[in-house]
């Protein structure tokens, strides 16, 4: 072969390769999530997910299913994420099942969009579950489901260990991979500056506490579709003194032995006058003047920017905890009973110092951690980068895994 003939091969061969990469349509994933928006975590599920897609799979064309995008949370997604699109009308949502070349149930709580993934299953569409925990009934009730699936990736080790043992049935892949809530990167830091000037917070220099009563009180929530629940309000009845008198020993010491502020911060919508009736009126008088408490409910996107301005963060919820691991921030969880299986991922990222179990804790081993992270901040926040690399590392196998 001469030089002319060669270069002129290797051109044609060059721009069939171009032009075979400009046919090539992308990857079509329709995301099942953003199950609820009285919860920052249960938002927050989403554009963790999404902010996953872009970063690994940034030649996929993404939609969104979701149950709710109200409160402004629509726009919130559309800001950060302005190609995604969302299905709402019921054509909209037939259309992009029909469309699509892979279906993601998200991140949450269990199998919460269990009959879109049925449909997507009787569709012939693969599919993946993408951070999730389980239950026993879940596990029992949808063996035929799970087995189908490309991938479940289970945000705990316990709802693996249950998968595995209770049905000796796993998908063909079953991994652990932490809640998509991990690589959140939403940011509204207009209203957070202005929520920290209001409230007297340098940024770096304050703690965010956010308390949980140990049953969410839904039937306070939604009270046209669900009846009070005697028993749970009961439980809660009973608990919520003994709990948060625990936070509050925390937050006392934190006062006082490091000489930073605390501001008290809602998850969930039902939390707000929580924060002043359980936990600011009854902590000290000294400690009173250094302690804010927020008066409304807020959205993911500022108390993102909120968190990664904290020196720290103490939670009896969840998902708050992760976003402040998201940015680094050192975090404590403050584990009760009745949550589910998911308070395992704080034992699964090696963040065994920074989780209690608050039945066989005391207010006093909780408040020595917190001064310990208050005083040694440096030292805290390369705890939270390992747990956060952690974290990405799992969640990067996740997304590889739709292929």
């Amino acid at each position: 072969m001469n030089r002319r003939t060669f270069l002129t091969s290797t051109l044609a061969a060059s721009l069939s390769t171009t032009l075979h990469a400009q046919d090539k349509k992308p990857v079509r994933i329709l995301l099942r999530s953003s199950w609820q928006t009285v919860n920052i975590g249960d938002i927050a599920h989403t554009p963790g997910m999404l902010a996953l897609l872009e970063k690994h799979r940034p030649d996929a064309e993404v939609t969104l299913w979701p149950s709710s995008v109200d409160r402004g949370v629509e726009e919130i997604l559309r800001a950060r994420f302005p190609k995604l699109k969302i299905a709402k009308s019921k054509a909209e949502k037939d259309a992009a099942l029909a469309e699509c070349d892979f279906f993601l149930h998200g991140s949450g709580p269990g199998l919460v969009g269990v009959k879109e993934a049925q449909l997507a299953q009787a569709a012939g569409k693969p599919y993946g579950f993408g951070g999730v925990t389980l239950n026993d009934a879940e596990i029992a009730g949808q063996r035929e489901l799970l087995a189908g699936a490309k991938f479940v990736f289970l945000r705990d080790t316990d709802s693996m260990r249950a998968l595995g043992t209770a049905t000796g049935m796993k998908a063909p892949q079953t991994q652990f991979g932490p809640d998509a809530t991990f690589a959140i990167d939403l940011r509204d830091d207009a209203a957070a500056a202005a929520l920290l000037k209001e409230c007297n917070m340098e940024p770096g220099k304050f703690l965010c506490a956010i308390p949980r009563l140990r049953w969410t009180p839904y039937w306070e929530i939604h009270p046209e579709s669900r009846k009070p629940d005697l028993e749970r309000i009961k439980v809660n009845e009973e608990f919520a003194e003994k709990d948060h008198a625990k936070l509050r020993e925390g937050i006392t010491a934190w006062v006082r032995e490091t000489k930073m502020r605390v501001l008290l911060t809602p998850e969930m919508t039902y939390a707000v006058p929580l924060l002043r009736t359980l936990l600011f009126d009854k902590l000290p008088d000294d400690v009173k003047p250094h302690v804010r408490f927020m008066e409304r409910y807020w959205l993911t996107a500022e108390a993102c920017s909120v968190y990664a301005q904290a020196a720290a963060l103490v939670s009896m919820e969840q998902h708050s905890p992760i976003m402040g691991i998201a940015a680094g921030v050192p975090s404590v969880l403050v584990r009760q009973p009745t949550d589910t299986r998911k308070g395992r991922m704080w034992y699964d990222l090696k963040m065994d110092d920074w989780v209690f179990e608050v039945d066989t804790t005391t207010g006093a081993q909780i408040a020595a951690r917190l001064v310990q992270i208050g005083h040694d901040l440096p030292t805290a926040r390369a705890t939270a980068a390992k747990a956060r690399a952690l974290a990405h590392e799992r969640m990067a196998a996740m997304i590889s895994a739709i292929g």
